[in-house]
């Protein structure tokens, strides 16, 4: 600020010795071609009353002047600090409050912008710690699995046994490197979903095909109503890996001979799917957690999974603008709303 106010000060000194000099060279050029003092006495108090004027124009200037380049000055060391952006008066209209405010409008932006690198860092370090928690016990159980094979001789049966265990162990590992890689690029916006209009059945059927194998095996009976002329505005790849992640999830977690029930309206301004099953249902006080990443109940810990599928199902629906509700009740079965809106 010292520095400004002097540079401020030598641009005021410059000027007034600037008008001084002209001044004098006036009066001196009119006194010697009229040779009437009356004449320069009129010009010299003309001069003065100019000089007045310019020097409390000049003052005016300079207080304006100092005034905007200690706001400035205060705003960019706020900037810099980090700290909250100086009260500004929008009454006043002039170049220096304009020029104010959109500092201040950039201090805001830089802020945000500092905040939501702040979140996505934190976001990444959650992520990490998820994934380093998750991969524990499969790299440990393979190092286990790889120890026994080198360290002591067995049959060929039980060697077999040991192989299928350490498969079942990548193939565990895989598939959750996998749903990382799927979460962290939806998280991180390297996927941009591809919203067109075409029909849902087509894509409703995709979701179905890759549970019909497991329904089967569990003598699971599966009933779809979808009428095939419901067209709406989604991305079809990823729309049918949110419903597959429900689907999966209702196969899992209904018991054998059981029922799933998948229904589609078309309302308004919305496609309600309807995915109804009959397992062992979700108490009232989780079921807002089980969207939550790697979430799982403490009783289905001996089913398959890693708790990831409906969070995944919730970020795809929810980035093409639509909304998932729960309904259930425990023993009684639940049923999965998803809402996708037309356009």
């Amino acid at each position: 600020m010292n520095a400004s106010r002097l540079s401020i000060n030598r641009a005021c000194a410059l000027c007034a010795t600037f008008l001084g000099i002209i001044s004098i060279a006036a009066i001196v050029a009119a006194f010697l071609l009229t040779k009437n003092l009356a004449v320069v006495w009129l010009g010299l108090l003309f001069v003065v009353l100019v000089f007045a004027g310019v020097v409390a124009f000049v003052a005016f200037l300079r207080h304006k002047l100092v005034l905007f380049s200690d706001n400035l000055c205060r705003t960019m060391d706020d900037m810099l600090n980090g700290s909250a952006a100086p009260p500004q008066n929008y009454e006043q209209e002039n170049l220096f409050y304009k020029i104010n405010h959109r500092l201040t409008r950039l201090y805001e932006v830089l802020r945000e912008n500092q905040e939501s690198i702040a979140k996505e860092r934190a976001n990444l370090q959650e992520l990490i710690s998820d994934i380093s928690h998750q991969v524990k016990t499969p790299i440990a159980n393979l190092q286990m699995v790889n120890a026994t094979l080198l360290e002591q001789p067995m049959p060929e049966e039980k060697r077999q046994e040991f192989l299928m265990a350490s498969s079942g162990q990548l193939e565990k590992l895989d598939f959750l490197m996998q749903a990382m890689i799927k979460t962290s690029r939806l998280e991180t916006g390297i996927i941009s979903l591809d919203r067109k209009m075409q029909p849902l059945y087509d894509t409703l059927a995709a979701a179905l095909g890759g549970i019909l194998l497991n329904a089967e095996r569990k003598n699971i009976h599966v009933n779809v109503a979808c009428p095939a002329d419901i067209v709406l505005a989604h991305d079809r790849k990823w729309t049918s890996e949110a419903l597959f992640n429900i689907l999966d999830n209702a196969v899992k977690y209904t018991s054998a001979g059981g029922d799933i029930q998948v229904s589609v309206q078309s309302w308004e301004f919305y496609v309600k799917v309807d995915i109804t099953d009959s397992g062992k249902g979700i108490a009232e006080g989780r079921q807002g957690m089980i969207f939550k990443r790697f979430y799982r109940e403490e009783e289905v810990h001996d089913i398959e999974g890693i708790g990831i599928g409906l969070y995944l199902a919730r970020e795809i629906v929810t980035m093409q603008g639509g909304y998932i509700k729960v309904a259930s009740k425990v023993g009684d079965g639940s049923t999965f709303s998803v809402f996708l809106p037309h356009g």
